[in-house]
């Protein structure tokens, strides 16, 4: 998954950047709201953890701007008020959970792959592309049934193409979604796709990957 974690406490938030990406996970920090709109409106992200206490902004406010500059990614309430009406106000700002400090690890993991499989349209842990399945909770990839080979770089890629399933996706939000605001070359896009292509080829899959001339790639496969 693709994070970005709107939180000023230092400690916490390099925990939670350490822990969600020794998961695979991709995780993007801003230590406050101007920093965490920039970054939600600019970069590819499929869940973000926003602290309501930030320092320059309430996180209300940065969640309200966030969904109405049209990022419609799954928003993850954390702070540590306990109240009722501060649950309802932020579900009404656009929230889509709430979890109160302090929490356990594996619940944040938990409901952080429920948003992100609900919002992509997959309820089960398992997204299945024909012949080729992918685990999200275990991050691996069977093809026939076998385990398929696929270094971090490759699985990040191929979650996202199988995520957005049918769609043209361009060189360049692939290059966020493996280094975020980090400069990456492009031809590590291109070389990325090309293994996957010859993987999956190999496993009797033709066509997986499309290149759409001038505008990115598409993954072909239905899935579900």
């Amino acid at each position: 998954m693709r994070i970005l974690i709107v939180e000023d406490d230092p400690l916490l938030s390099h925990h939670l950047k350490v822990q969600l990406s020794e998961l695979g996970n991709m995780v993007q920090v801003a230590h406050n709201a101007e920093e965490g709109l920039y970054q939600a409106t600019n970069y590819p992200i499929e869940v973000a953890v926003v602290d309501l206490g930030l320092p320059d902004e309430d996180g209300l406010t940065l969640i309200n701007k966030i969904r109405a500059a049209g990022v419609k990614a799954p928003i993850l309430i954390l702070t540590a008020r306990v109240n009722w009406q501060d649950k309802v106000a932020g579900l009404n700002a656009g929230a889509d959970d709430y979890l109160v400090k302090p929490f356990q690890k594996e619940e944040l993991v938990a409901r952080l792959n429920a948003l992100v499989r609900r919002s992509a349209g997959f309820v089960k842990t398992v997204i299945s592309c024909e012949s080729l399945e992918m685990d999200l909770a275990a991050k691996q990839v069977s093809l026939n049934g076998e385990p398929m080979e696929i270094t971090a770089f490759e699985y990040h890629i191929l979650e996202y193409l199988m995520r957005h399933n049918q769609e043209v996706v361009s060189k360049q939000r692939l290059l966020d979604v493996l280094y975020g605001d980090k400069e990456g070359d492009p031809n590590t896009i291109e070389v990325m796709v090309s293994r996957l292509r010859k993987k999956l080829s190999n496993g009797g899959i033709e066509n997986p990957i499309a290149t759409i001339r001038g505008q990115g790639y598409k993954f072909n496969l239905t899935c579900s």
